[in-house]
C-alpha cells in the first residue's frame, strides 16, 4: 500500500480537508503498515529471529545490473564484506584512508609521517612497514608499546577509540631465532 496522506485542507476548518472519520482511517492503514514491516513488533525492534524468518536482502546496481545480496540465519562470510575489510592495499603516499583498507603496507625510504582520513570508532588498522629512519604517526595516536625498527618488518597495529580524533597504536615486529 502507498502512503496516505490526510488531506487538511486549505485552512483551519474551511471544509475542504477530510472527514474525521476518513482520516483516521487513513491514519489507522498507515500504521498497521508500519506495525506489519516491523514483523508485528509493536516497539518496531529487529530481533534476530526475526531477520532469520525474513532473511535480509539487499541490491546493489554493479554495470547495470542488480546483484542481489543475502544474508540469513546471521551467516556473514568473510566474501561478504566490505572490500575495505578484505584488501590490502600497498600505500604509495603517506595518507593513510581508513575507508580503502585494513591492510597497508609500505617501503619507508627516509622518514616518513603519516596522517589519517575516515578513521572509524572500533576500526583497527594494520601497517606492515619495511626499511627507512623511522615513521611519524598523526599526533591523534597514542603509542602503547614497540619501537620502529626500519631494518625489519614492522607490525603496526592502530585501533580507533573516538574516530579521527584518537587512536591507539602498537608496534611489533618478528621475533628473531
Amino acid at each position: 500500500m502507498a502512503k496516505q496522506t490526510i488531506n487538511i485542507g486549505t485552512s483551519a476548518n474551511d471544509g475542504t480537508g477530510d472527514p474525521l472519520r476518513s482520516a483516521m482511517d487513513k491514519a489507522n492503514d498507515n500504521f498497521t503498515e508500519l506495525y506489519n514491516g516491523a514483523g508485528g513488533v509493536a516497539d518496531g525492534a529487529v530481533t534476530t529471529a526475526k531477520l532469520a524468518d525474513d532473511a535480509v536482502d539487499s541490491a546493489k546496481i554493479t554495470d547495470g545490473a542488480i546483484d542481489t545480496v543475502h544474508i540469513a540465519d546471521d551467516q556473514i562470510t568473510y566474501a561478504k564484506l566490505a572490500d575495505e575489510f578484505t584488501e590490502i592495499q600497498a600505500l604509495t603516499g603517506n595518507v593513510i584512508d581508513w575507508d580503502e583498507a585494513t591492510v597497508f603496507t609500505k617501503t619507508v625510504t627516509a622518514t616518513e609521517t603519516f596522517s589519517f582520513s575516515n578513521a572509524k570508532t572500533g576500526m583497527v588498522i594494520d601497517l606492515v612497514l619495511t626499511g627507512g629512519a623511522g615513521v611519524t604517526l598523526p599526533t591523534s595516536v597514542k603509542e602503547i608499546t614497540g619501537t620502529y625498527d626500519g631494518t625489519v618488518s614492522n607490525l603496526i597495529q592502530i585501533v580507533s577509540t573516538n574516530g579521527n580524533t584518537e587512536q591507539w597504536a602498537t608496534i611489533s615486529q618478528e621475533a628473531t631465532s
